[in-house]
């Protein structure tokens, strides 16, 4: 496996492009979208889903999946708003921040599993993806990486901030991999009462990491925000490896 550097790990925003675009066809017969793929200098690897934030598949979300691939991995970031508005790719400028929202709003949460499904789908055939399947996401995204966790044979889950994740445990039951989640101990849109209600119901299970970083907010994990805190972002990374790489057998 191969280690990231401090460098490589907290990226810069204009940072080229490493991987590519590819096509995706839905499973309900309306179009195709887009899935960005970046792939192991290798050639192939284990497959992870990566699941956007509310600002599309921007700078930071490609700069994760070429982390990823760099470890070994082959990744495919989907773009989830494709039903809304193909291609979208915000900054965090409040102005950003509210269209974000306004498409946040107008999510549709089970079409979004179906289309994960999709990708994972496409992911699982692609000749660089090799064996079992992770999932991570951030924001939205955390709670999207919980719902593939229960809806899309995956074999191991790591959850950023997952906002809503406490809305949906009734299906806990139905998510057998193992899982890592990540929690800012100020995060406004993840209360303590809502991080408590996720630790409560996977108490029993050692195969859930449940880890809140202490004077961090949400976001902490994205260079350039001002929530950004790298000593959390750089740990929380690290046992999000360690969950794929024993889940996954990189």
């Amino acid at each position: 496996m191969i280690s990231l550097t401090f460098e490589q790990l907290i990226g810069v925003e204009d940072k080229a492009m490493a991987g590519t675009y590819l096509d995706i066809t839905a499973t309900d017969g309306s179009g195709q979208f887009k899935g960005y793929l970046a792939t192991a200098e290798t050639g192939s690897g284990p497959g992870i889903l990566l699941l956007q934030e509310i600002f599309g598949i921007n700078w930071h979300i490609r700069d994760v999946a070429d982390y990823y691939a760099e470890e070994g991995y082959t990744v495919l970031a989907p773009d989830l708003f494709w039903r809304m508005e193909p291609g979208v790719e915000l900054g965090y400028s409040e102005e950003e921040f509210q269209k974000a929202f306004g498409f946040y709003q107008r999510f549709d949460i089970a079409k979004a599993i179906e289309d994960m499904q999709a990708a994972t789908s496409a992911l699982h055939s692609h000749d660089a993806c090799k064996g079992k399947l992770g999932a991570i996401g951030f924001c939205l995204g955390g709670k999207l990486s919980y719902l593939a966790a229960a809806h899309c044979e995956i074999d191991a889950a790591v959850c950023y901030y997952g906002v809503g994740i406490e809305e949906d445990l009734g299906l806990k039951d139905q998510i057998t991999c193992p899982m890592v989640m990540h929690f800012a101990e100020l995060d406004q849109f993840v209360p303590a009462q809502a991080r408590d209600r996720v630790t409560n119901a996977f108490s029993n299970r050692t195969d859930v990491e449940i880890y809140t970083y202490p004077d961090t907010d949400h976001a902490f994990n994205t260079p350039g925000r001002d929530s950004y805190h790298k000593p959390s972002a750089v740990l929380a990374h690290s046992r999000s490896i360690a969950c794929f790489s024993r889940a996954l057998s990189v």
